[in-house]
C-alpha cells in the first residue's frame, strides 16, 4: 500500500512531500522555503521572522468570521537518527516512508512524524475548501528538537490568536495540558594520553540493538542506555585487570536515550582470553536483566587495530568512575499527577573531542523548577568531583496545567461526541514549546494532542495509521466548535 492511498488523503499527501525535504535541526532552510512557496501558491498571507519561524494565515470560511483566531502549531525540524548499517545523509537524502500493516515507518532512519505529521495536518487545513473553521494562524517553529530556539526567539505580536492547538503529542485519545521544563548539562572532561605500550592488545566493545527513544516520554519504560551498559563492563574489567581506554562513542542527541555505544580498549596481551570469558559472563547477565524491555540487546567483543595512544590509567579510571556514578533515568514520580514522572535525567552521549577532552552530554527534566535544578546540580557534582568543566544550558520552562481551560472543554466534548468515550487529560514529561509561548503570550489557552507515535527519536519511529484519521476528525471538529 502507498501513502497516497491512506485516509485522509490530503494529510498523507503533504506528509509524503515533507518526507522528501531534508530538515535537520538548525538546518530548516529547505522546509521553510517550501512552506513559503506553498503559501504563495495557495494565495495565503505568510511571513518569516529572524529566527526562521514561519506563520501562514487563512481567513475564516463564510459564516465563521467572528470566531476567535485559532493558532495551529508544529515544528519544522526532525531528529536525525539512523541504524549503524544505514547509509543516509540527512542534509541531502529524502526520508523513505512505507506502510507496514497498521503503521507508517521509515527505512533505517527516523520517520520525522515528530512533527512532520503535525505540519501535514496544518497544510491540509490551509489547502482545504471543505473544512468549517474560523480565522487560522499556522505557526511552524524551527529547532524544537535541539534547543527550542525558534520558540525562544519568538517575539510578542508575531501572531494574534490566543487559542493554540499544539500538534506535537504522541498518544491519540490523550489531551495534554502541561509539560515538564528541561535543562542541558554538558561536561568537558580533560584527559591525558600516553603512548601505547608494547605487548598490548586492542579490543572493540560494542553495545547495540536497544530501542532508544524519547528521553522524556520514554524514560519510565525500562529501556536500556547503551552508554551505561557499556561503561559498567569497562569499569568492571578496569577494576580487575586495569585497561587503557583509546576511544568511546555513545549516543547522539541530548533528548534521545542512547541506543548504541562503542569503545576501544587496550589490555595486556596475556589477559585477552580472561577478558573474553568475563565478557561472555557479563553478556549473559545483561541478557537476563534486559530480556523483557530490551530483547534486541546485542554486545560484541572483537579484536581491533592497536592505537598509537590511549588515555592514561588515571584518566581512564576517572572517566569510567564518573560515567558509572552519573544518574540516568527516573529520579522521582509525581504526587500531583499520579503515574507521571516528575523528575528525570538522561545520560545522552559521550564523545572524544581531540586528544585531550571527552564531552559528555546530559539533559534533565522536571515539572518543578527547583527539582529540575536539583537533578542538574546532582549530575554536575559527579563530574566536578572528576575535575571536569560543567556548563548548564539556558533551559526552558514547564507548562502548568489548567484543568479549567475553555479549549480543553471544547476538545473533551468533541472527542466524546465523535468516539463515545472520554479522552485522557494529563500532563507530559516531555518538553513542549507551550511553556515558552506562555512567556511570550500570557493568558494563552492551549492544549496539545496528536496521533499515536512510537519509537520517537529512533529509527524505530512509526505512526499509527488509524489514529491519524481519528486525530484529523477530532481536529476538524474542534475547529468547527470554537
Amino acid at each position: 500500500m502507498l501513502l497516497q492511498e491512506l485516509k485522509p488523503e490530503p494529510l498523507w499527501h503533504y506528509f509524503e512531500e515533507i518526507c522528501r525535504i531534508p530538515r535537520p535541526s538548525k538546518k530548516e532552510g529547505k522546509i521553510a522555503a517550501y512552506l513559503m512557496d506553498f503559501a504563495q501558491k495557495q494565495g495565503l498571507e505568510a511571513r518569516q521572522d529572524e529566527a526562521g519561524n514561519v506563520l501562514i494565515k487563512k481567513p475564516a470560511v463564510e459564516g465563521m468570521e467572528k470566531a476567535p483566531i485559532v493558532v495551529l502549531q508544529s515544528h519544522m525540524d526532525m531528529v536525525c537518527e539512523k541504524n549503524a548499517d544505514t547509509r543516509h545523509d540527512f542534509e541531502r537524502d529524502p526520508i523513505q516512508p512505507y506502510v507496514d500493516g497498521e503503521w507508517v515507518k521509515a527505512r533505517g532512519t527516523t520517520l520525522g512524524a515528530d512533527d512532520g505529521i503535525g505540519m501535514a495536518a496544518q497544510l491540509a487545513l490551509l489547502a482545504s475548501d471543505d473544512v468549517k473553521h474560523g480565522p487560522l494562524e499556522c505557526l511552524f517553529t524551527v529547532d524544537e528538537e535541539t534547543g527550542l530556539t525558534g520558540a525562544f526567539a519568538l517575539k510578542p505580536g508575531f501572531f494574534e490568536g490566543r487559542i493554540l492547538l499544539n500538534l506535537d503529542s504522541e498518544d491519540e485519545g490523550e489531551l495534554f495540558i502541561g509539560c515538564a521544563g528541561g535543562i542541558d548539562t554538558v561536561i568537558e572532561m580533560p584527559v591525558e594520553t600516553r603512548k601505547t605500550d608494547g605487548g598490548a592488545f586492542a579490543l572493540k566493545v560494542t553495545v547495540k540493538g536497544l530501542q532508544g527513544g524519547h528521553s522524556g516520554d520514554d524514560i519510565n519504560k525500562g529501556r536500556g542506555n547503551a552508554i551505561k551498559i557499556l561503561n559498567r563492563f569497562l569499569w568492571e574489567i578496569n577494576e580487575k585487570y586495569g585497561v587503557a581506554l583509546a576511544g568511546m562513542d555513545g549516543g547522539n542527541l541530548r533528548n534521545a536515550i542512547a541506543r548504541e555505544a562503542f569503545a576501544t580498549i587496550v589490555i595486556p596481551e596475556k589477559e585477552k582470553e580472561s577478558i573474553r570469558v568475563d565478557f561472555n559472563l557479563y553478556l549473559a547477565g545483561m541478557e537476563e536483566v534486559w530480556k523483557i524491555t530490551e530483547p534486541g540487546l546485542k554486545m560484541e567483543l572483537e579484536s581491533a587495530d592497536l592505537p598509537d595512544r590511549t588515555l592514561t590509567a588515571e584518566s581512564t579510571t576517572r572517566l569510567l568512575n564518573a560515567l558509572y556514578a552519573c544518574s540516568h533515568g527516573v529520579f522521582s514520580m509525581s504526587y500531583r499527577m499520579p503515574g507521571m514522572v516528575e523528575t528525570s535525567t538522561n545520560l545522552a552521549s559521550v564523545k572524544f573531542k581531540g586528544e585531550n577532552t571527552v564531552v559528555v552530554t546530559t539533559s534533565q527534566r522536571s515539572d518543578i523548577t527547583s527539582e529540575k535544578m536539583n537533578i542538574a546540580q546532582m549530575v554536575a557534582s559527579v563530574f566536578k568531583l572528576a575535575r571536569a568543566k560543567v556548563v548548564h544550558g539556558e533551559g526552558y520552562p514547564g507548562w502548568t496545567p489548567d484543568p479549567d481551560s475553555a479549549i480543553l472543554k471544547i476538545a473533551v466534548a468533541s472527542y466524546k461526541k465523535l468516539f463515545g468515550k472520554e479522552p485522557v487529560v494529563r500532563s507530559i514529561h516531555a518538553g513542549l514549546e507551550c511553556g515558552l509561548f506562555l512567556e511570550k503570550y500570557p493568558g494563552m489557552d492551549m492544549i496539545s494532542f496528536g496521533p499515536t507515535l512510537r519509537g520517537v527519536h529512533s529509527p524505530d519511529e512509526k505512526v499509527n495509521i488509524r489514529t491519524v484519521e481519528m486525530w484529523w476528525r477530532h481536529l476538524v471538529d474542534i475547529l468547527g466548535q470554537v
